[in-house]
């Protein structure tokens, strides 16, 4: 079932058309990517997703609801959808544990569901231990971490992720994807838009190839990326799937490994993911 349907969408900014009649869509649980080389029009496609940018024709669909010229924090409060914006988002000044108590005071939370709410947050992605910690004394992706579950506040059904991957090491975007995963294991839908592109093709379920304002090809990863016009104007020919994030041979242990190392809780001799694997 659609949860997010997008038709028609066009923008000018004087007399280029930077947006040309962009369709996409977003199942429920699903985790979709919206790519395409700098100046194809995805950007501008996101902001009119997310309410940042009013579009000149087209519409924006939500649990069936036309949302289209519905402001953004309207879209957050009454559509359900949460936004990840690329620059930082946090309270640099305040605490962990006050981002999200700030967060959750804003939206009317009654004292003991914001302390209950935020304990599983702090637990959720593994931040228990910074919850004292001042947001500006964070590592890049500690601050991804909080920025995420700053989004989970208002309980979102979709969350809009705009470059999740920016800034951060090879180590912390696993565990940015596994994190995107677990959303959609719990029925959140995802829409991402990134620079990293084998990164964002690893966690997609389906993703759409925007070209000059238009729709280019959508489909799977492995779909995508055999099109010959997508190879030619954007992935190249010799992208594929590899490197980080790609499923772990030796099973669910060197994730469980990655969790605890980021919730405080790895020693080096739990580590026997690798045993046998030879």
């Amino acid at each position: 079932m659609r949860l997010l349907d997008v038709t028609g969408l066009v923008k000018n900014y004087g007399r280029r058309r930077v947006v040309d009649g962009v369709d996409f869509s977003v199942q429920r649980g699903e985790i979709v990517g919206l790519l395409g080389p700098n100046g194809a029009g995805k950007t501008t496609t996101f902001s009119m997703t997310c309410g940042m940018a009013e579009p000149d024709a087209g519409r924006v669909v939500l649990n069936d609801q036309d949302v289209t010229d519905w402001p953004m924090y309207r879209r957050a409060r009454e559509g359900g959808m949460g936004y990840l914006a690329q620059e930082s988002s946090v309270f640099r000044k305040l605490s962990v544990q006050n981002n999200l108590l700030g967060m959750m005071e804003m939206l009317g939370m009654d004292r003991k569901s914001r302390r209950l709410r935020t304990e599983e947050l702090l637990d959720q992605f593994g931040i228990t231990k910074l919850r004292r910690s001042k947001a500006m004394s964070l590592s890049g992706g500690e601050r991804r971490r909080l920025e995420i579950a700053r989004c989970l506040v208002s309980n979102p059904e979709i969350i809009l992720l705009d470059e999740p991957f920016t800034g951060i090491d090879p180590v912390t975007i696993a565990s940015i994807q596994d994190i995107v995963r677990d959303l959609r294991s719990r029925g959140i839908s995802i829409l991402i838009t990134d620079h990293q592109v084998r990164e964002t093709l690893q966690i997609t379920d389906r993703s759409y190839v925007i070209r000059e304002g238009r729709v280019l090809c959508h489909g799977t990863p492995n779909e995508v990326l055999q099109n010959k016009e997508a190879r030619k104007y954007y992935f190249g020919e010799s992208m594929d799937l590899g490197g980080p994030g790609q499923p772990d041979p030796y099973g669910t242990g060197r994730m469980n490994t990655l969790r605890g190392r980021l919730s405080g809780k790895y020693h080096e001799n739990d580590d026997t993911s690798h045993e046998g694997a030879a």
